[in-house]
C-alpha cells in the first residue's frame, strides 16, 4: 500500500510543510492537533473546549483516512499548564472512553499562547 497525506485544509499545514495525517498501511499518525475550528479559524480560551474541538479535528482526519476513534492506539496529551490537564479528563473520556489507548501527557510550551492543548495520535486498523 502507497502511503496517503490528509490534509485538514488548514493554512498551517501549507505553511509548515506537514499533513494532518500520514497513512501507511494500517497505521494513521495523527499530528498534534489543537483546538482551533478551522472553518472559522477562532479558538476558545476554555481548555475543555479546546479539547473537545481538537477530538473533533482528530475524528475528521482519521475518517478522511478510513479510520476511527476506535482505531487509535496510543495518544500524547501536550498542555503548557499541568493543572489544565484535569478539566478535560470528562472530554478524554468521551472520546476514549472505550478505546482506551496508551497514553502520555506532557507539559510543554506550544506554538501559539492562545493553544491550551495539542493532541496527537496513532492509530491501527483493527482486525475485522
Amino acid at each position: 500500500m502507497t502511503r496517503k497525506l490528509i490534509s485538514s485544509g488548514s493554512r498551517f499545514e501549507a505553511e509548515m510543510a506537514y499533513s494532518r495525517a500520514v497513512v501507511d498501511g494500517e497505521w494513521c499518525f495523527v499530528s498534534g492537533t489543537t483546538g482551533f475550528d478551522y472553518a472559522t479559524m477562532t479558538i476558545s480560551d476554555d481548555v475543555a473546549v479546546q479539547a473537545d474541538q481538537t477530538f473533533r479535528n482528530i475524528k475528521a482526519a482519521l475518517e478522511k483516512a478510513g479510520f476511527e476513534m476506535a482505531d487509535c492506539v496510543r495518544v500524547h496529551y501536550l498542555l503548557p499548564k499541568a493543572e489544565d490537564f484535569e478539566p478535560c479528563w470528562p472530554v478524554l473520556k468521551k472520546y476514549f472512553g472505550d478505546v482506551r489507548p496508551a497514553a502520555t501527557m506532557f507539559v510543554a510550551a506550544l506554538a501559539d499562547a492562545r493553544m491550551k492543548i495539542e493532541i496527537e495520535v496513532t492509530a491501527k486498523k483493527r482486525s475485522a
